[in-house]
């Protein structure tokens, strides 16, 4: 097969694990940056050009590695591949509803599954009110278009969380405010999905003095069973979001599993190194089984 792998900057440990991943299963890979890429929108011709105007062409399937800052450009390339027929593994309006903490977060209400009580405004006016409407200080406040646990910050007094919220808004940053669930105690959960099935899953747990868990900031994590509730809370947030592929983050609270949110780009280094499972391997597997050649797709 036929593998792209769509990126936006220089590659990283996961895209060098798909790419050993796949050619050792005996496909070639191809590195595409988006960013040097431009598209034709026609009703019958769509194409997409690439670096001095190379059309691309004979794609079995794309790997998106599309990176906050540029997700709409990076959707609107992929967008156009899956015009042409090339296998996505998350397709660019699943990658969309994922990327957008606060429309994730109410797909996965509408659909009842469980999450921290959240909220969103946008005058300073309101403050207050949101602040009170998840429970009161202590909060978390998120960037919404946030990654690997940049652009969060806890505030542990109500005055910290007002100033901390209106400077965000100061600078016309959108952000959401959550309840803080102190019994996770710095730790939480990620689920990979693939498919319908949970792969993989591993605890992480902050650093002291540091409330994110996230392994980009340091924090230590090791494999965990988790229990059946979780294991259906992460499918089914996958499978309404629409992702093939995703890291499920939860806190386990007082009233059970809480969703933190759904990455549709997760990294491979700290799950592959906690569990001992080759996800890069089982990834490109599925890959195999989903996507149809390209030219058979063509002759028929």
């Amino acid at each position: 097969m036929n593998i792209g792998i769509l990126l936006s900057r220089d590659r990283d440990h996961s895209i060098d694990r798909l790419i050993e991943a796949a050619e050792k299963r005996g496909h070639f890979v191809r590195l595409i940056n988006f960013a040097e890429c431009f598209v034709k929108i026609s009703q019958n011709d769509p194409q997409v050009h690439y670096r001095g105007g190379e059309l691309i062409t004979n794609l079995d399937a794309v790997i998106p590695r599309i990176y906050p800052g540029m997700t709409t450009f990076g959707t609107a390339v992929l967008r156009q591949l899956e015009l042409l027929g090339f296998f996505p593994l998350n397709n660019s309006m699943s990658i969309l509803r994922s990327r957008d903490k606060l429309r994730s977060l109410q797909i996965l209400a509408k659909n009842g599954l469980p999450m921290p009580i959240t909220g969103f405004a946008h005058s300073p006016q309101d403050t207050d009110d949101v602040i009170k409407s998840v429970g009161g200080a202590p909060i978390v406040i998120k960037l919404i278009e946030g990654m690997r646990g940049h652009g969060v910050v806890l505030a542990d007094t109500h005055t910290a969380a007002k100033s901390v919220v209106n400077a965000f808004k100061e600078l016309n940053a959108d952000i959401l405010v959550q309840e803080f669930i102190k019994e996770s105690s710095g730790s939480d959960i990620r689920c990979v999905v693939l498919g319908n099935k949970v792969i993989a899953a591993m605890e992480r747990t902050a650093v002291e003095g540091e409330f994110r868990a996230n392994v980009h900031l340091g924090g230590q994590t090791k494999q965990i069973k988790i229990t059946a509730e979780e294991r259906a809370i992460a499918v089914r947030a996958a499978k309404v979001l629409g992702l093939d592929l995703a890291g499920v983050d939860m806190l386990r609270s007082k009233r059970g599993p809480l969703i933190l949110e759904v990455n549709s780009s997760l990294g491979l280094k700290g799950i592959e190194a906690a569990t001992g499972i080759d996800l890069a391997d089982m990834i490109i597997e599925y890959i195999e089984k989903n996507a149809k050649p390209y030219t058979k797709r063509n002759t028929a």
